[in-house]
């Protein structure tokens, strides 16, 4: 099992997760976070700090789409260690849904 970011960061990328992370498997895209799944070691310390819950066991239904999107941008984002000032609209789309397919940047 391993964590995974999930749609409800795109736009609000509340970076408490970051924080706490001991293995600094966060990457930064423009407008949301993801997950390095072959660095997350399971510990589940950066789930209960997700304000939104945006993040989540890849044993999730659903979780195999963004499992997939975490792995693959991991590969290409830079990697995030220091928690950073979110958007300063995030407030607006927190509770917004199908941001995935309204809002997605892969930043390439």
């Amino acid at each position: 099992m391993t964590y995974i970011v999930n749609e409800k960061c795109i736009k609000c990328k509340l970076m408490d997760c970051v924080e706490v992370c001991p293995v600094d498997c966060f990457y930064e895209g423009k407008n949301m976070l993801v997950i390095k799944p072959d660095e997350c070691i399971d510990c589940g310390v950066c789930e209960p700090e997700c304000p939104i819950d945006a993040i989540e066991p890849d044993t999730n239904q659903d979780a195999d789409k963004w499992l997939e999107i975490n792995k693959k941008y991991s590969e290409i984002w830079p990697n995030i260690s220091e928690k950073k000032e979110p958007p300063a609209d995030n407030e607006k789309f927190k509770n917004e849904e199908n941001k995935f397919k309204k809002y997605f940047k892969e930043n390439l």
